[in-house]
């Protein structure tokens, strides 16, 4: 009878344990005009980024790059803006823009490595353009 008990509670700690290997989770927050990380590093693996819009007033969207160099040393536009074909650089993957007060994630394999999470949007503003990347929207993280 004990036995019979204890299979459906092994069988719960064996989903629980399985649902918490499942890699690690960044929180990320982006606002005029940073971008910060809970935590700097990460291991290897599955790294899902828990990316969180504080504006006050823009639309932001966070890009993954694979990179040696340091984050403000990155290639960019005429405009400012990081150059995603640029030389010494591999882009991972994005979240689009998404707008402020939202939170959005995206789960990627990451070897391990120096990376850099920026903003890249560009805005048209009176005749002024406003590249967010630019204007200081980066920050370096570590992959172990």
């Amino acid at each position: 009878m004990r036995l019979a008990r204890a299979f459906p509670a092994l069988g719960l700690a064996a989903l629980a344990l399985t649902a918490c290997g499942g890699g690690s989770t960044v929180e990320v927050t982006l606002q005029e005009f940073a971008v910060s990380t809970g935590s700097g590093s990460a291991p290897a693996g599955s790294v899902t980024f828990e990316v969180t819009n504080d504006g006050p007033n823009d639309p932001h969207e966070l890009v993954v790059v694979k990179t040696d160099l340091s984050p403000t040393e990155l290639p960019t536009n005429d405009d400012g803006s990081f150059n995603e074909s640029g030389e010494g650089v591999e882009l991972i993957n994005e979240i689009e823009e998404f707008p402020v007060g939202n939170t959005e994630s995206i789960t990627l394999d990451l070897e391990a490595g120096s990376y850099v999470l920026l903003c890249n949007l560009v805005e048209e503003e009176e005749g002024a353009t406003e590249a967010h990347y630019a204007e200081g929207m980066r920050t370096g993280f570590t992959v172990e």
